[in-house]
C-alpha cells in the first residue's frame, strides 16, 4: 500500500496505533487468544500492509483505519482463526493462503520441513512425495528450497485440494518450481503406483488427534474434522500411511511424518515394527514436546515383510 496509514486530510483526526493495539490485546487476552499481543500486532500490520517489525513506524492512523482493525478485533475475539482474518498461513520460508475448508498449518510443521530438508541435502534432483497435502505448504517449503526437486502432492479433500492448486499456481507464478499436485486418497495402491520405489523423501502431515480430545475453538469449529481427528487413538490414518510410505521410498529413501504429542512412542513403535524401516527417531517440536518420527527405508521387501 502506497499509504499505509490511509489518506489523511489536512486537520483530520488521528490516533495512535499503539493504543488501539494494547486495548485489541487486552480484548484478546480476555477472549482467551493464546498469544493475544502477537495477534493484535499481525492484525495491525495486515491492515496496514507492512511486517510486525515496522509498526513503529506508523504512531498515528486515521480513524478509518482504526475502524476496520477493530472490525478485524472483532472477528477474533470470539476465536476466527488469525489465519482466515489475514487471509494466510506461514511456515518457514513459505507463505500459503488459507481459508475454510483446509486445515490451517501450525508453526510446529516447521520440525517436519527441517527434517526433511536436511535429509536430502546431498541428494541431488531428490523425487519428494507429500501426503496428505491439505493448503500445499510442505510441498511448496520443500520446492523453494530444493529448486532441483520434483515435488508430489496428495491430497483427498476436493476442498484442500482446491486451496493447494491456488497455493501451487501462486508460487509457479512467482517463479518458484512447480509441484505436481494429485487427488485421491492414499490408501487406493492405484493412485500412486507409478512412483512405488522412486522416492528420496515421504513427509506426512496427517490427521492425527484422537476422538475427543479437548482443541481450541479455532480448530474445533473451522478446521475440517476430517483434517484433524483420526480415530480413538489418532491412528486410524497413520497405521496404512506407514505401508503406503514404505512402498513409495527407494532404499535410503527418508520418512517424516508430523504426529499428536501424545503419541511420542506409539507412532515410532509403528515404523520399528516394519522390518524395511530403520533408523527411527523422534524429534520434539520448539515446545519440547514430540512431534516428528523419522526413519528410513533400509532394504527392498522381502515377502516375509508383506502383511
Amino acid at each position: 500500500m502506497s499509504n499505509p496509514s490511509g489518506p489523511h486530510q489536512p486537520g483530520g483526526h488521528r490516533q495512535s496505533l499503539r493504543v488501539a493495539i494494547l486495548a485489541a490485546t487486552e480484548r484478546l487476552a480476555a477472549a482467551g487468544v493464546p498469544s493475544p499481543q502477537v495477534d493484535a500486532e499481525e492484525l495491525a500490520a495486515h491492515l496496514l500492509g507492512v511486517g510486525r517489525t515496522r509498526l513503529g513506524l506508523y504512531p498515528l492512523v486515521d480513524d478509518p483505519v482504526l475502524d476496520a482493525y477493530r472490525e478485524l478485533v472483532d472477528r477474533r475475539v470470539p476465536r476466527e482463526p488469525l489465519q482466515y482474518l489475514i487471509g494466510a498461513a506461514t511456515v518457514g520460508a513459505v507463505t500459503v493462503q488459507v481459508g475454510p475448508g483446509v486445515f490451517i498449518p501450525r508453526p510446529e510443521t516447521e520440525v517436519l520441513v527441517e527434517r526433511a530438508l536436511a535429509a536430502i541435502t546431498d541428494t541431488p534432483s531428490p523425487v519428494v512425495v507429500d501426503l496428505c497435502a491439505g493448503s500445499g505448504v510442505i510441498a511448496l517449503a520443500i520446492a523453494a528450497a530444493r529448486p532441483d526437486a520434483t515435488v508430489h502432492a496428495v491430497e483427498r479433500s476436493p476442498g484442500a485440494l482446491a486451496w493447494a492448486r491456488r497455493n501451487a499456481d501462486l508460487h509457479a507464478a512467482a517463479g518458484s518450481t512447480p509441484i505436481l499436485l494429485r487427488g485421491g486418497d492414499i490408501t487406493d495402491e492405484r493412485l500412486l503406483a507409478d512412483l512405488d520405489g522412486t522416492a528420496d523423501l515421504v513427509t506426512a502431515n496427517p490427521p492425527y488427534v484422537p476422538d475427543g480430545t479437548p482443541v481450541e475453538p479455532e480448530v474445533s469449529e473451522y478446521d475440517p474434522a476430517e483434517a484433524v481427528f483420526a480415530g480413538p487413538d489418532g491412528l486410524d490414518l497413520i497405521r496404512p500411511l506407514i505401508s503406503v510410505a514404505a512402498g513409495l521410498l527407494r532404499p535410503g529413501g527418508f520418512l517424516a511424518i508430523e504426529h499428536d504429542a501424545s503419541q511420542g512412542e506409539s507412532v515410532p513403535a509403528l515404523l520399528a515394527a516394519r522390518r524395511v524401516l530403520g533408523d527411527v527417531t523422534d524429534h520434539v517440536d520448539l515446545a519440547g514436546r514430540p512431534r516428528v518420527v523419522t526413519a528410513r527405508r533400509v532394504r527392498l521387501a522381502t515377502a516375509a515383510d508383506r502383511d
